[in-house]
């Protein structure tokens, strides 16, 4: 007689990257075991959870703290109750006090990753302290917090938000297999002439959503330099978001925009990130940075801000280079380096693609999954 599968009730509001993550997981953990249902706000898209999801609902869950995550803590403890679920994994940080809160009083274990702490956003004091109070309160409503990087553990240590024995650090991964197939299979039509970009053209570009923690201005500043002392540099933006008419405006200002290509939201950021000659991370808060070990699977040399999680992944002058946030002048110094100095930039990839093998691999971040969820459960392994 088969076993029992185990049901875990995933609930989740941002996408992005939170989206990927799930996706992923979902991809690698073993279907003969597990029945993964999610629950997640409309941003999602239900096609993208095809053969993946054994259940997919959707209900109003919103980013900012209103009148409406009371409706929608009922619908999630609904169903909860409906799916009785062995497992509750709450992801990020507004399904996490959602999810944590319906889930009291129910005979399950709850588990919570916030895929980066909301308190260390840049944004006042007082709401990072708001922030601080809400997790240390939520904290006590789950069995585990999984942290994406060890400067995730440290900061909720500094914060006091639980006990360090709640704390689990999985590293972030990257689909690898699904890269390396999509590769083999000429998948990726994206070429430099497809896009009118010359062949001659050194290509300077950056993964991220068009906003503040990004830094897409200090990228564009960055390139007026570049552009200053590389004369046939071009530089991509991939991805879409608040801050896009500014940094266009910037463009328009210096000159730039013939040289510079905002792909607004791209199914496969990866088939840009090809043409890439530096990649960049420049990020003023970093949970982890997926992008940083994709660029590495791509074998594209990194310049990346030192900040949060990212020296975790990045070691200066190993894998890639490090520069502080918000600092223009060093951006545009390190390109200028990589640009002139071939061994470097070599050798930067030789390395990032060792380390994307061995470290970030996603089938370890579904296999410690596993472990962990065996161990919640006390089950064997």
């Amino acid at each position: 007689m088969n076993e029992k599968k185990i049901r875990i009730l995933h609930v989740a509001q941002a996408s992005g990257g939170v989206d990927r993550y799930i996706r992923m997981l979902f991809k690698y953990m073993d279907h003969n075991k597990y029945e993964n249902i999610l629950v997640c706000s409309y941003d999602f898209k239900k096609e993208d959870y095809s053969g993946l999801a054994d259940k997919f609902e959707q209900l109003d869950m919103r980013r900012p703290i209103g009148v409406a995550d009371l409706k929608a803590t009922m619908s999630v403890r609904k169903l909860i109750k409906q799916y009785k679920p062995d497992i509750v994994y709450a992801h990020s940080s507004k399904a996490g006090v959602i999810a944590r809160v319906a889930d009291i009083g129910i005979d399950n274990v709850c588990v919570y990753n916030p895929h980066g702490w909301a308190f260390n956003m840049k944004c006042s004091k007082k709401k990072q302290m708001l922030y601080a109070i809400i997790e240390r309160i939520a904290a006590a409503l789950c069995k585990k917090i999984v942290c994406i990087s060890e400067a995730e553990k440290k900061s909720a240590l500094v914060r006091k938000i639980c006990r360090e024995d709640k704390l689990q650090v999985i590293f972030n991964g990257v689909d690898i297999e699904a890269y390396e197939k999509r590769k083999k299979n000429g998948l990726n039509k994206l070429t430099r002439e497809v896009l009118g970009i010359s062949k001659e053209a050194f290509v300077v570009g950056m993964v991220g959503r068009i906003s503040e923690q990004k830094a897409p201005d200090v990228f564009i500043r960055a390139a007026k330099l570049i552009k200053q002392q590389i004369h046939n540099s071009y530089f991509i933006i991939v991805g879409n978001g608040e801050q896009k008419k500014s940094i266009e405006k910037y463009a328009r200002e210096n000159n730039l925009s013939n040289s510079l290509l905002i792909t607004g939201w791209v199914e496969h950021p990866i088939d840009y990130v090809e043409l890439f000659d530096i990649a960049m991370l420049l990020s003023r808060w970093e949970g982890f940075g997926l992008v940083l070990p994709e660029y590495m699977m791509a074998g594209k040399p990194i310049v990346a801000t030192k900040v949060d999680a990212i020296p975790d992944i990045i070691k200066n002058q190993v894998n890639g280079l490090l520069v502080e946030t918000d600092d223009v002048e060093a951006v545009c110094k390190s390109v200028i380096e990589l640009h002139e100095n071939n061994n470097l930039r070599e050798q930067l990839v030789v390395n990032g693609k060792e380390d994307v093998h061995k470290k970030f691999d996603v089938t370890r971040v579904s296999h410690e999954h596993n472990i962990l969820f065996l161990n919640l459960l006390n089950r064997d392994k």
